[in-house]
């Protein structure tokens, strides 16, 4: 992982406190999606299970196919992730619960995306690296 760690850390530097912040939620919200079957998500196949069952499977199709996605708001995400999941990757990612909700409806939607190239959702632990930091690379040149 020691590629994911110099990209984000290359990210973070040159966007400032936020980037650094934004990288290090990034690298959790990674964490939780490249997970097999273990904790409350079960990997990405898991969350996006989470979303559907919560009413927003059209969201989600539109962040892993390869057309446009559609927004997300905040109070959606915490609908969905709840109070535990949420605190758990603000401590992993090592910033302030507030706000984490809004923070992850801004970026998501674009990494799902760029996990997700060809409209397809990889096996756990199968992300293709070279497409994970392009994505990256795309989510913080706001």
């Amino acid at each position: 992982m020691g590629l994911f760690d110099t990209a984000l850390s290359m990210l973070g530097n040159a966007n400032s406190a936020e980037g650094g912040g934004q990288s290090a939620l990034i690298q959790a919200a990674l964490g939780l999606l490249n997970q097999g079957g273990q904790g409350e998500t079960g990997g990405l196949q898991g969350l996006l299970s989470q979303f559907q069952q919560a009413g927003l499977g059209d969201v989600v199709a539109s962040w892993v196919g390869t057309g446009q996605n559609l927004p997300i708001s905040a109070e959606q995400i915490q609908q969905v992730l709840g109070n535990g999941q949420l605190a758990q990757l603000a401590e992993s990612a090592g910033i302030p619960h507030d706000g984490i909700a809004g923070q992850l409806a801004s970026m998501l939607p674009g990494l799902i995306d760029h996990l997700t190239p060809n409209g397809e959702v990889p096996e756990a632990g199968k992300f293709d690296a070279s497409s994970v930091l392009q994505g990256l690379s795309s989510l913080f040149s706001k």
